[in-house]
């Protein structure tokens, strides 16, 4: 049984998860043992639905024998966490060893690349589209013959400058063949939103309702996360992400950011009778998988990184310290597990400091209040750093609280 297609066709979101495969585009390298702690991790944002929710891209088993052994072991060691998967070029050879690196594993696929537009398949078959999608249906029919239990999608490279029409023909034959996902691809992260929408809605109005569409789109203008949006108006249920949004170039949509939208904001974005899981994706596991992605592949978390970022529940102002739901679309603790953190800059007020001096274990009184106050703005501006780190207030805390009596 193809988990996939089946909840794709109930109306269920799949992530096809690809910080492991097309993140390494982002020149980053996940260890084969982490790749296998990320799949179960990933999975278990759904408990005993991960092979229903996600799709683990565990590598591209071309690259080498070390990868090769990496996609191997992620399939022995997550199977039945996640829908293991190898991703591989549109060469017989390069099928034939993507599906030995997932053989034996529940619930594998393998991702064949084949190239959609004129000028991408020039580019990597040297031939014309029409070709080249031909040439993918016998690829379908021979990964079948390899390994039936093994499932075989196909990604249409640049199918954003494709020719529709021939893609939804060549959609119908790929299914016909035992494809079962045709992954549509902004490959070089060009397409605007309306353009995405229109892609998705006009292949999928060529097709019979047998064929499952898939998004594959790229972040070059920012809009990975727009397009992704709107490729699940229409329809569309299983959609690219990565963990921290790293994929070559700019990356693809954050999957943290996405499970997050869809979890949240589902019959605002899709309708009121949108119904995406089996089982409800825990919102409290996203910044701690984030957290450990950032770790292994060098890839910072920011103030400004969405739902993960050192951003997320920090205050250092006056009005949102005191009402900090008004400035907020959520609430960081109750969401996602991330606690309120008070931080001392030059933009703090009397009640910031206080607070601040608490945590550390000092109450002041109001004179101890106000220099205190003063102190931290004029060393923020006198050493071009906004946060007062805790060792550096604790240190100018003691001086302050010896001069003018201790109330620590």
């Amino acid at each position: 049984m193809d988990l996939v297609r089946q909840s794709a066709q109930a109306g269920k979101v799949v992530v096809w998860e690809e910080s492991a495969r097309d993140g390494a585009q982002a020149k980053t390298l996940m260890s084969p043992r982490f790749r296998v702690r990320l799949a179960h991790e990933t999975g278990r944002v759904f408990g005993a639905d991960g092979p229903r929710h996600v799709v683990f891209a565990a590598g591209f088993p071309a690259v080498c024998a070390e990868e090769f052994e990496a996609v191997r072991q992620v399939a022995a060691e997550a199977e039945g966490a996640v829908s293991v998967a190898a991703v591989c070029r549109g060469a017989r050879p390069d099928v034939a060893q993507a599906v030995a690196s997932v053989r034996g594993s529940r619930h594998a696929r393998v991702m064949v690349v084949v190239p959609a537009s004129e000028a991408m398949a020039h580019v990597m078959v040297h031939r014309p589209a029409a070709e080249a999608l031909r040439a993918g249906v016998d690829l379908v029919k021979a990964a079948r013959d390899l390994e039936e239990s093994v499932a075989v999608d196909i990604c249409l490279a640049d199918a954003s400058r494709a020719d529709t029409a021939l893609m939804a023909h060549y959609a119908q034959e790929l299914t016909g063949a035992g494809a079962g996902l045709v992954v549509l691809a902004d490959t070089v992260g060009g397409q605007l939103p309306g353009a995405c929408r229109e892609m998705f809605d006009t292949v999928r109005k060529g097709c019979d309702e047998d064929v499952v569409l898939a998004s594959h789109l790229h972040n070059d203008l920012g809009l990975g996360l727009a397009n992704t949006l709107q490729a699940l108006a229409a329809g569309v249920r299983v959609v690219s992400g990565s963990w921290l949004g790293i994929a070559e170039r700019s990356g693809m949509v954050a999957t943290e950011q996405l499970l997050f939208l869809l979890a949240r904001h589902a019959p605002e974005l899709l309708g009121p009778t949108a119904d995406l899981w089996w089982s409800a994706p825990d919102l409290r596991q996203l910044p701690r998988i984030a957290h450990r992605v950032a770790h292994e592949t060098g890839v910072p978390l920011s103030v400004t990184t969405p739902i993960v970022g050192s951003g997320v529940g920090s205050l250092s102002t006056g009005t949102p310290f005191v009402h900090p739901e008004l400035f907020q679309p959520y609430d960081p603790s109750a969401v996602l597990g991330i606690e309120p953190q008070v931080l001392l800059t030059q933009l703090a007020s009397a009640r910031v400091v206080t607070a601040v001096a608490t945590r550390l274990g000092y109450r002041l009184d109001r004179e101890q209040t106000g220099a205190a106050l003063d102190w931290a703005k004029s060393r923020a501006f006198r050493t071009g750093q906004a946060v007062v780190d805790d060792d550096s207030f604790t240190a100018y805390l003691d001086g302050l609280t010896r001069a003018t009596g201790p109330t620590r």
